[in-house]
Order: structure tokens, then C-alpha cells, then sequence
């Protein structure tokens, strides 16, 4: 049982980092068309069309694709001064608050997941688009999808984090 949760758990972690680097490959883009915008603007006097709605959908795609592996490296900002006092003190039960922190952040996740669901859908369906006909048009699905994605991601983060609590693995177990 403990080598195939170790190979769930390392295909999780890989699938993450994967949606971290598309994650970072967007940033890139992003500070390339903006760049490129800002140059336009000042040398030709010609903006690129769109790019204040695809900073503002990607923004959003950034931090659903990134914020799973986030928590993964543990850089999810949080208040641990409760968790820091309890944990020499009475290490079962900072373990126990640590797991109802991570369900409760695990229902609100997947709050958020299951109100975007019809949202996509819709999107999907109606072909919702953000800009305006004639100049600049795209689709929000892509980025509905995103947060489908990511959410469920940072679901899976969490449960694997109680599970990594629960039932550590040696480092030889847990290695990629």
C-alpha cells in the first residue's frame, strides 16, 4: 500500500509542478505582450489590441495553475504562530488543528470549484467572450477551466498533505 501511495503522491506532485511551469510560461507571455504594448504605445502610438483583457483573465489563470504547488513547497502564506506554540508543547494536537486546517481549506476549495463548474459550462456553451466585437474578443472558458483545474488541484494538495501527516514515507518512498 505505501509504494503505490508513494507513486500517487509523486504523480501528484509531478502534475503540479506541470501546472506551475504553464503557470510561469504565462507570466512570460504576459510580460512580453505587455512590453511590447507599452512599446507600441510609446514609439508607434499604436497599443496592442486586447491586452488589458488578457491581463486581466490570465491574472486570475496564474493563480489557480500556481497556487497548488504553492502549497506543495509550503510558501501558502498563513498564520503558523498557534501551530509554532502548540507543536513542543502538544505535538498530537497541532497535528490534529494542522488536519482540520486542511479540510476546512478543502471544503472551501471545493465550494469554489462546484459554483465554477456551471459557470464553465455556461461559458462554454454560450461562447461567452470578454472585450469588444470589431476590436479585441476572447473566450473566459479557457480560463473557468483554469480554476476547475487548479482548484481540484489544490484539493488533491491538501488531502495529500494530510496523508503525508498521517502516514509518512521514508525519503526513499517519497523520492521522484
Amino acid at each position: 500500500m505505501r509504494p503505490f501511495l508513494a507513486l500517487v503522491l509523486r504523480c501528484l506532485d509531478g502534475a503540479t509542478q506541470a501546472l506551475n511551469v504553464i503557470g510561469s510560461g504565462l507570466i512570460l507571455l504576459l510580460m512580453i505582450l505587455v512590453g511590447v504594448d507599452v512599446a507600441g504605445r510609446n514609439l508607434a502610438g499604436a497599443p496592442v489590441a486586447g491586452v488589458p483583457e488578457l491581463v486581466t483573465l490570465s491574472i486570475v489563470a496564474i493563480v489557480f495553475l500556481q497556487i497548488p504547488q504553492a502549497l506543495r513547497a509550503g510558501r501558502l502564506t498563513r498564520s503558523d504562530a498557534l501551530q509554532g506554540w502548540l507543536e513542543p508543547r502538544h505535538p498530537g494536537l497541532a497535528k490534529w488543528i494542522e488536519t482540520v486546517f486542511d479540510l476546512v481549506s478543502m471544503a472551501v476549495i471545493w465550494v469554489i470549484v462546484s459554483t465554477t463548474w456551471p459557470i464553465f459550462t455556461r461559458a462554454w456553451e454560450r461562447g461567452e467572450f470578454i472585450g469588444a466585437l470589431g476590436d479585441f474578443i476572447a473566450p473566459t472558458w479557457p480560463v473557468k477551466l483554469t480554476i476547475l483545474i487548479g482548484g481540484s488541484m489544490l484539493i488533491l494538495q491538501f488531502a495529500a498533505r494530510i496523508l503525508r501527516r498521517w502516514i509518512p514515507l521514508s525519503p526513499a518512498e517519497a523520492r521522484p
